[in-house]
């Protein structure tokens, strides 16, 4: 198993690069989030990598930091997500918006990476649920939650409620309500009135 390359970058042709390593080069293919973070041509640089073994060939993906590589590994563990369908997801998303969309069950945040559908995105929801927030580090069940209830909040002051109407409705949603749910459901509340 290859687990880590250093070496120097010697082609950049997204969404794969060419590692020279003593000559040799590596083909990888990274998702966008390290794509963009790469040093230039040239340069040096050391990849995490995943080795894959399928009948048509052998892989290699490469990822700057722990975090993306046991993201894409935990896609990969998904029933139906190959490796170009989890690296589309992480050229989508960073792995703290991933992390933060499957902790607040947001769908629409999923859907909005190409190739990813309403059913595959249920389905990472529901399969990726309490696998990224810990080992990630970054985003916890908690902040996210905060994060959406501060949202939530700000959506209903920008469509023209005041503070007291905002606070009331607020009050009223579930404490573990996603940002998108929640503006409806606050909405709705809001609309009773």
């Amino acid at each position: 198993m290859i687990g880590r390359l250093t070496g120097l970058i010697a082609e950049k042709n997204p969404p794969q690069i060419v590692l020279d390593l003593n000559g040799v080069g590596y083909e990888l293919d990274v998702p966008m989030s390290t794509f963009y973070n790469l040093p230039a041509s040239g340069e040096r640089v050391t990849l995490l990598t995943h080795f894959a073994v399928r009948e048509d060939g052998h892989f290699l993906y490469g990822f700057l930091t722990e975090a993306e590589r046991f993201a894409f590994r935990q896609l990969l563990k998904v029933s139906g997500i190959g490796a170009r369908t989890a690296l589309s997801v992480l050229s989508g998303l960073s792995v703290n918006d991933l992390a933060a969309a499957v902790a607040q069950q947001e769908l629409g945040r999923l859907i909005k990476v190409p190739g990813i559908g309403k059913k595959t995105a249920e389905r990472l929801l529901l399969e990726l649920k309490g696998k990224l927030a810990d080992a990630v580090g970054g985003v916890s069940l908690h902040s996210a939650v905060d994060d959406a209830k501060q949202d939530i909040s700000n959506a209903l002051l920008a469509l023209g409620y005041n503070e007291k109407e905002a606070a009331a409705a607020m009050k009223q949603l579930p404490a573990d309500i996603g940002t998108s749910d929640g503006i409806r459901a606050a909405l709705k509340l809001l609309s009773k009135v």
